[in-house]
């Protein structure tokens, strides 16, 4: 596996000396200096600069979670300083990120320091949340929305095929099927909509919850991370696996990952994706139409899907649709600047580093790689207007972060996300 990565690595550094950026528009009007794209004006120095300071602003070093923005010193919990609970992971798949660069740097003392700091995320995020007891339903430091959960089983599962904790796809596994099931404890009756397709965002009440039933909303954000999750899962469980035959299991075969993954992706295709333009809908309640508020998330997990399933099964379409997704988001969603846009919504500024794992395996694993030089263009620019005291980021790339400023770690984490997976000598 790692051969092949290398082999696509180096095909990747040939595709990016030969193309050239033409003329980019920077902010609707003026031109930046035409120069080619193997040539960025950031450094890999700056790419650990990034990332240190991310780390140094907005985690909280003695309990190795996120904090929720700067003017907080300490991650206490979800209502005094913590960052949200499905963003934590996001986090964690940052550090992993940055422990595979060191090891592609062959960098002994950030291999070590990267590697650590995965194992005391993940072990600070045990403890703030329940000892990941996806069963504990408090609505502090518990589990109480359905896609709260799935985006740990994303990141678990990840964590298994990086470093083959078994406990982090034992995890993995439990999350996956307490989320289409449901709780025994928690009385929901699971996110899987088995009459109808799709996954459910939530259960309600959060206590004593009633059946969803038609209508309810079913949201892009839990349908694609539950495709990313079954195809994650189903590329690193064991083969010839019996199946579990209890009503709720705690596994399942690889074969019957990729049929949930494959399922769910056919529901959201036919439920939240504009064939024609590529954006993906926010969500769908009954038989009416999509709501077509568009996301950089959702785009970003419908690609991940995409592509997750085009290499399980070889199939062209699913391809094409990442490829769509990804020319919606670069094209139109980005147009106003030519920059990735900046929500202002609680958390939504973590949108980008989402879309960075996703976009990385599109241009990595598929040789996509016309999208560098847009994603390029986000890193230096981001890079150029941080703060230069802290060296830290904000999530409005094109306006320069006044210096010492409150940053919350959402809208920080984008561009040190970003350089991670697109390091100056990619």
């Amino acid at each position: 596996m790692e051969t092949n990565k290398l082999i696509m690595r180096n095909k990747i550094i040939f595709a990016v000396v030969m193309m050239q950026v033409m003329s980019i528009n920077l902010f609707g009007s003026e031109k930046q200096t035409v120069r080619n794209i193997d040539s960025p004006m950031y450094k890999d120095a700056d790419v650990w600069a990034a990332y240190d300071g991310f780390n140094n602003t907005l985690l909280d070093w003695n309990k190795f979670i996120y904090k929720t923005n700067s003017s907080f010193k300490n991650a206490t919990d979800r209502h005094n300083g913590a960052a949200a609970i499905w963003c934590q992971p996001i986090y964690w798949d940052m550090a992993m990120n940055a422990y595979k660069l060191a090891k592609s740097e062959k960098n002994r003392t950030r291999i070590k320091s990267s590697k650590q700091l995965c194992e005391k995320i993940f072990e600070g995020n045990k403890r703030q949340y329940a000892n990941f007891d996806f069963h504990d339903n408090n609505e502090n430091t518990g589990w109480f929305i359905y896609d709260d959960i799935m985006w740990w089983t994303i990141s678990l599962a990840r964590g298994y095929e990086l470093f083959g904790s078994k406990e982090y796809l034992k995890l993995s596994e439990e999350s996956f099927g307490r989320v289409w099931y449901g709780s025994d404890k928690v009385g929901d009756t699971g996110s899987y909509d088995k009459e109808n397709g799709g996954m459910y965002w939530q259960w309600q009440p959060i206590r004593n919850p009633k059946p969803n039933k038609m209508g309810d909303g079913k949201m892009a954000c839990i349908n694609f991370p539950t495709v990313i999750a079954a195809i994650t899962l189903y590329n690193n469980v064991p083969k010839n696996r019996k199946e579990f035959v209890e009503a709720k299991p705690v596994y399942h075969t690889k074969e019957q990952y990729l049929a949930k993954g494959k399922e769910i992706y056919e529901w959201g295709v036919k439920n939240l994706f504009d064939k024609n333009t590529g954006r993906i809908a926010d969500s769908k309640h009954g038989n009416g139409n999509p709501a077509w508020n568009t996301h950089v998330y959702n785009q970003a997990t419908f690609i991940g899907a995409s592509v997750l399933l085009y290499k399980a099964t070889g199939n062209e379409s699913y391809l094409k649709n990442a490829i769509l997704a990804t020319d919606y988001t670069v094209n139109k969603m980005s147009e106003k600047y030519n920059l990735l846009p900046f929500e202002r919504g609680i958390e939504q500024g973590i949108y980008t580093a989402i879309f960075a794992q996703y976009i990385a395996m599109l241009v990595y694993e598929c040789g996509q790689t016309q999208y560098i030089p847009f994603l390029r263009r986000n890193i230096e620019i981001g890079w150029n207007n941080r703060d230069k005291t802290r060296g830290v980021c904000g999530g409005e790339y094109e306006k320069p972060l006044s210096e010492g400023s409150n940053i919350d770690s959402y809208s920080a984490s984008g561009i040190p996300a970003l350089m991670l997976l697109f390091p100056a000598n990619i």
